[in-house]
């Protein structure tokens, strides 16, 4: 079991990963501390976790929320900070053990890039770090000598599927998808439908960014890039299965035809605490999986026509660059807009390809390349937007 208590610092402390990841921390004080807390823009929710679990650094994103968060605090031996920055900084403190990433799309990427050169273990469940600058994480990783564990419940999966396996004996990667709540309809469907049937995922409580994301098959694109580093294969060696029941989380098929698959309920706690105490396994009090409850597993390919983003992925993968940057900036504006009833759900998709096309392309890419690409993916984005 785990020897020495772990101090936590979760980026993202308030949304759903971050919840749940202290949920594990107040089950198991004696293993972990969350030492360092940093939330977006919910103070109220902040100021309420640092009362209960006491951390060395509390950090908000949104300077207009400083001064309230301040006040909240203000009996408690907490220090309190403010901005991207200090998010960074608190991640590298030299008494943090381990960093969740749990912020949600681009703004994960530059404090777990300090993470990283702090020699920190990332608990990674921010996909978008690894979507926009892949290449440059994986050399960071060796550089600093550090490690990545997958929160996202898949990419949990296959990382479990390969402990005690031989890398070079991957044939291939089975990423599960439960297909979200318009894996029925037809394309004439999808024009009609709302924010909140999109929001009403059959089977995952998430973020709205996360299950927006699902519902459109974007997600999975994400995954499919995340899994390619952080798996060192193909993008042409990862397969993509429709399986709505959502117990089997991800496959891996090895060159002797054989095939391990990790199952469980649909619950996120059960990945973070794996990725917590890795190569531990803690006790759950969720309620155990019961085949006989379903009776049948079953598995499809999925629809591109229908949902094009996810072919948008492989294209992005596939030709590299700087493109994987250009297709997260666009989804997150479409994302977005979205949300705040812009435009139809059956836009979203002609935004990201507007963006992906006319974004200018750059091959080898460097980590500013990456920031100006971002500002300008975004502004192309915008840009659709204003004619639409």
């Amino acid at each position: 079991m785990i020897k020495d208590k772990k101090n936590i610092a979760i980026l993202g402390s308030t949304g759903s990963i971050g919840t749940q990841t202290l949920d594990i921390i107040d089950r198991f004080p004696e293993l972990f501390r969350a030492a360092v807390i940093t939330a977006n823009h919910n103070w109220q929710l902040l100021a309420k976790q640092a009362i209960k679990f006491k951390p060395k650094m509390v950090v908000i994103a949104d300077s207009s929320a400083y001064a309230p968060l301040k006040e909240a605090l203000k009996n408690e031996e907490i220090e309190i900070a403010c901005g991207d920055a200090e998010i960074a900084r608190g991640a590298s403190l030299p008494e943090v053990d381990m960093v969740v990433t749990a912020m949600v799309g681009y703004s994960g990427l530059l404090p777990t890039i300090e993470a990283i050169k702090a020699g920190k273990t990332i608990a990674l469940a921010n996909k978008e770090t690894l979507v926009v600058a892949g290449e440059i994480i994986t050399g960071l990783l060796k550089k600093y000598n550090s490690d990545i564990i997958p929160v996202d419940s898949e990419h949990s999966a296959i990382f479990q599927c390969l402990v005690g396996e031989k890398r070079s004996e991957l044939r291939k990667i089975l990423l599960t998808a439960s297909g979200g709540p318009f894996r029925k309809l037809n394309k004439k469907d999808l024009e009609k439908v709302t924010v909140s049937d999109a929001l009403n995922h059959p089977n995952w409580n998430m973020g709205a960014k996360v299950t927006i994301d699902s519902a459109s098959m974007m997600n999975k694109g994400f995954e499919m890039i995340e899994a390619k580093w952080l798996f060192n294969c193909k993008p042409s060696e990862i397969e993509i299965l429709i399986h709505p029941e959502s117990i089997v989380h991800s496959m891996v098929e090895f060159h002797d035809g054989s095939i391990k698959a990790q199952l469980g309920v649909p619950d996120m706690h059960l990945p973070i605490s794996y990725a917590l105490s890795y190569p531990d396994r803690l006790p759950s009090d969720s309620i155990p999986l019961n085949l006989t409850k379903y009776g049948t597993l079953t598995f499809e390919k999925p629809d591109l026509e229908r949902f094009p983003l996810l072919g948008y992925a492989f294209e992005a993968i596939e030709k590299g660059g700087n493109l994987p940057c250009i297709l997260n900036a666009a989804n997150e504006v479409a994302v977005a807009s979205f949300l705040n009833n812009q435009i139809s759900f059956i836009e979203m998709p002609e935004l990201v390809r507007y963006t992906m096309d006319k974004t200018p392309f750059v091959k080898n890419i460097t980590l500013q390349d990456l920031i100006e690409t971002n500002l300008e993916g975004v502004k192309i984005a915008n840009e659709w937007l204003k004619t639409h």
